[in-house]
């Protein structure tokens, strides 16, 4: 059986909605981020990026997002090369660039050290993130996947990185198809199941 650590509402439950997707058992393991769990001994050893996910498999321990997305549910990598191609162009961005941008919001040390720096970067947030939802809201055709009409991995990967937005000053109510496309994600059985075991 496959372990997953994860923490709540971080991109790791793109993970476990994968999981619940393809019907594959797990076991929850979860990392406590409030008491520094991600970085102390015991959880390095399983990631030393002490970061989540993480998957222990009987073939060894897996990290990163995109990775674990294909390797659980290889049923949500399209054949076609072209549109396995797009799904990862979505993916990437999400973790270059979009990830990044929230990131910047808490996890300054990071890039920076003076309290100067944290406060920039904070600041900027908001419009670095609704450029981003620009950008997707724009070139996705969220029909109503991201790729269209068959889910993908790309969707759970979009749904959790979209689920950061309000928080980190997105006004949703200009990206309609977003919008509409959370709104599909939340009500699938996956989502709604690990909603109400605490992960969202």
């Amino acid at each position: 059986m496959y372990r997953l650590h994860y923490a709540p509402k971080t991109i790791s439950i793109a993970t476990a909605i994968a999981l619940e997707e393809a019907g594959v058992a797990y076991e929850a393991v979860p990392v406590d981020f409030a008491s520094g769990a991600q970085m102390g001994a015991a959880y390095l050893a399983v990631n030393p990026k002490g970061r989540v996910p993480a998957l222990e498999t009987p073939d060894g321990i897996l990290t990163e997002t995109g990775a674990l997305l294909e390797y659980v549910a290889p049923a949500l990598v399209p054949d076609d090369a072209l549109l396995a191609a797009r799904m990862r162009e979505v993916m990437y961005y999400l973790a270059s660039t979009m990830h990044v941008a929230h990131a910047h919001k808490l996890r300054g040390t990071r890039w920076a050290d003076q309290q100067s720096s944290f406060d920039d970067m904070q600041a900027k947030v908001p419009e670095t993130m609704t450029a981003c939802c620009a950008y997707l809201e724009e070139v996705l055709p969220l029909a109503p996947f991201a790729l269209g009409e068959g889910m993908s991995c790309a969707d759970p990967y979009l749904f959790m990185v979209l689920s950061w937005a309000p928080g980190d000053g997105v006004d949703m109510t200009n990206f309609p198809k977003l919008s509409s496309f959370s709104a599909m994600m939340e009500a699938r059985e996956s989502v709604r199941s690990l909603t109400e075991r605490g992960f969202l």
